[in-house]
């Protein structure tokens, strides 16, 4: 069976703590001494006009990279040795995939602190696929707009707007589902892609395509 390791949820702990990772992976590991494929989804934002330079604080800089970045990393340190376990155990490399967003192509995003971090884990996801090779592949996922109960924060009524607009402008015509994310994820996590490292792959039905 093969043997999957996730952070505990947001609130719980903090991903940007070099203790917490080591915490997660250790728990998720205890009954097996392996791990086949780690998904780092953990992830955080903060909403501000892109020409409104004067809200984003250097803090809030830390803060995002310390959760989208930074805590990835840590992911992967503290599960490196039981990935190259599960890579010995199974025959194939083991996986790792980090969830960026489909904003970094564009510059966009909720906000320019955020899709920064993004984009330095791109760069963190490159540098890993090519440091970890051979036992531990790494690619990156990148959403667009996924339809959640997260936009219903102001209200049912704006979140079906946002969901129709997107609907009607993507390529695809489709609202993309968390699920929809998730069937991309595991089939970068699973032996079907046993071939693939290195890859940031889009998963937002031609968001980017239609210009936005």
């Amino acid at each position: 069976m093969p043997v999957v390791a996730r952070a505990p949820r947001s609130g719980s702990c903090k991903a940007t703590s070099p203790m917490m990772p080591i915490a997660a992976v250790v728990a998720a590991a205890s009954d097996w001494g392996r791990l086949d494929a780690l998904i780092n989804n953990a992830g955080a934002t903060k909403h501000v006009s892109h020409g409104d330079l004067d809200a984003l604080s250097d803090n809030d800089f830390q803060f995002l990279f310390g959760v989208n970045t930074v805590g990835p990393f840590h992911m992967v340190r503290a599960a490196r040795v039981l990935l190259e376990a599960g890579a010995r155990v199974s025959g194939r490399a083991s996986a790792v995939v980090n969830i960026s967003s489909s904003s970094v192509f564009d510059g966009r995003g909720s906000s320019i602190a955020y899709t920064a971090s993004k984009a330095a884990l791109h760069s963190v996801t490159l540098s890993l696929a090519r440091a970890l090779a051979p036992l531990i592949r790494v690619n990156a996922v990148c959403p667009g707009y996924m339809d959640t109960p997260w936009w219903t924060r102001t209200g049912q009524d704006a979140a079906d707007k946002l969901r129709e607009a997107v609907r009607s402008m993507v390529p695809l015509q489709i609202a993309s589902t968390a699920e929809d994310v998730a069937e991309v994820v595991m089939l970068l996590a699973g032996p079907t892609s046993r071939n693939i490292t290195g890859e940031i792959t889009m998963a937002d039905a031609g968001l980017r395509l239609a210009g936005r």
